[in-house]
């Protein structure tokens, strides 16, 4: 146990070296290399930033897909000459009235598995509508299975719509997750204005390009609202092109009339609508509806072919700038509210990097008093063993550019207390073999043999405690998880590999002289 060849000593120093060059990382400013612009993150509770709980209302999307059931219903009765009446939607539900043999009828259409209006049951066997009648009143609601499903496919596209704006606003190391079937966790370290972000992510930024008409037309018309005054106003229903045909939108500035604009560019079908709208709309106004509220409405001065338009308006280069945003990452399938938002101060996470620090340090020199006092000279091997333990702890984190939060702080302070309780049980076992053995180095080796099923017994137990806290944690519980798991790993390999050497090379060197434990 305590002879070590050339190869073992080599890599347990390579390991220290390498992951050292890491952790002095961390004190310097470095950013021209992918390696080198490593650090150790700091989390929401230290460095300050915003935290965000949103809830997905999926009301609106379940009244969209309710009414294009109801369109493919029409289509669906008229096909199979089943005759209704009084088809309306109401309360999340679809409502009509058939005959008697009709109901029949319909219940062996509904209930097959080819129907359009059960899209789930060829798939997963189970059905997105449920079916109930009273008398010839049939009644069409989504199903518990149906609701779930849609409940998740629009959590699911409202985060990767949420990612990519948050992204495209540039905030350092970003935590986006889900929370259940409805919710979105946000955190936001280091963020100095959460009310922009607050404004990108409550947009639904739904887009639409709409004829604005003096009379009714064929479709219907609707008045609607400016943006930013109560003027309004009279809009076709019909869309002419949609922001779903977007493949691009960028901020820049009009010298001409020296504002900020958007411009933007069409995919190639929505190139075709516009192209023909345009064209057979010439002189007219069209009306540019974000939202609900209208952001323009200009003239159509000739036909716009090539696939590219501007937005223009009162924009600040800011507001310019945040719209190109919101369009670019697409609109939510759903509106966004936020049910939960804490702000974090910069002087709060300083205080409670200072606090940790000095938590850490008081812990430290009384742990390095004690070993110096109670052990003599192999106190010193287990502070230096003890001081690497931290480095390697730290490196590690510094490879995997974790965020270091405040409980994170805790599990690096609980690793100075372990790494220490692995020397005290090689030491004080060491001090039992030494009473009947002759042999000083015997005596040493069967210490550090016998000590080590109770260490990796100890360690091993609390390292599985770790990998469950960050299984089924969160936050900060994730972070004190990850710091303890590392620091569990280090303190083994400190203990049983470089104090190891190091006490081996203190033995061999007083063999033959009386050594004090």
């Amino acid at each position: 146990m305590l002879y070590f060849s050339k190869i073992k000593l080599f890599v347990i120093y390579s390991v220290i070296i390498f992951v050292s060059f890491f952790f002095f990382l961390n004190f310097l400013n470095l950013n021209d290399s992918f390696t080198k612009s490593k650090k150790v993150n700091l989390g929401l509770d230290l460095q300050g930033g915003s935290y965000l709980l949103l809830e997905v209302d999926s009301s609106p999307i379940i009244k969209q897909n309710l009414q294009q059931k109801v369109v493919n219903l029409r289509k669906y009765l008229k096909n199979n000459k089943i005759k209704y009446k009084n088809l309306n939607l109401k309360n999340e539900t679809i409502t009509f009235e058939l005959s008697n043999n009709n109901i029949e009828i319909f219940e062996k259409l509904f209930f097959n598995k080819d129907n359009s209006l059960n899209f789930y049951y060829g798939k997963y066997r189970s059905f997105e509508m449920d079916l109930s009648k009273q008398n010839n009143l049939v009644e069409i609601q989504y199903s518990k299975y149906g609701l779930i499903e849609l409940k998740i496919s629009t959590l699911n596209q409202s985060l990767e719509i949420v990612r990519r704006r948050i992204d495209e606003v540039g905030t350092n190391e970003p935590t986006i997750i889900k929370r259940g079937n409805d919710r979105i966790l946000i955190e936001l370290p280091g963020l100095e204005d959460p009310n922009r972000v607050k404004k990108l992510l409550g947009k639904t930024a739904n887009l639409t390009f709409r004829l604005v008409t003096d009379d009714e037309d064929v479709f219907g018309s609707e008045l609607v609202t400016y943006e930013d005054s109560e003027n309004q106003l009279n809009v076709s229903k019909r869309i002419m092109v949609s922001g779903d045909n977007l493949i691009n939108a960028q901020p820049s500035f009009d010298r001409q009339n020296n504002q900020a604009v958007v411009n933007f560019t069409f995919d190639r079908s929505g190139t075709k609508k516009f192209a023909r709208s345009t064209t057979d709309n010439v002189g007219k106004r069209i009306a540019i509806i974000l939202d609900g509220k209208i952001i323009s409405a200009p003239v159509v001065q000739e036909p716009i072919v090539g696939g590219n338009g501007q937005i223009s308006g009162e924009f600040t280069f800011q507001s310019a700038t945040d719209l190109a945003l919101l369009l670019r990452s697409g609109a939510l399938p759903a509106p966004l509210n936020i049910i939960e938002e804490r702000t974090v101060g910069p002087d709060l996470g300083e205080d409670s990097i200072k606090a940790g620090a000095i938590s850490l340090a008081i812990g430290f020199l009384l742990v390095v008093c004690y070993m110096l006092f109670k052990y003599k000279f192999l106190g010193i091997i287990a502070n230096l063993s003890l001081i690497i333990n931290l480095v390697l702890l730290v490196g590690i984190l510094t490879i995997l550019e974790a965020t270091l939060t405040l409980p994170g702080i805790a599990g690096i302070i609980l690793t100075v207390g372990m790494a220490v309780d692995a020397n005290v049980l090689i030491f004080e076992r060491i001090k039992e073999e030494a009473k009947i053995e002759n042999s000083i180095i015997h005596a040493f080796d069967t210490g550090y043999k016998k000590a080590q099923t109770a260490i990796l017994d100890a360690n091993i137990t609390t390292l599985i405690s770790a990998i469950i806290l960050f299984i089924l944690g969160s936050g900060p519980v994730k972070g004190f998880a990850i710091t303890l798991g590392i620091g569990i790993v280090s303190t083994l390999f400190c203990a049983y590999f470089f104090a190891r050497h190091l006490s081996s090379l203190y033995v061999m060197k007083n063999k033959n002289n009386q050594i004090s434990i």
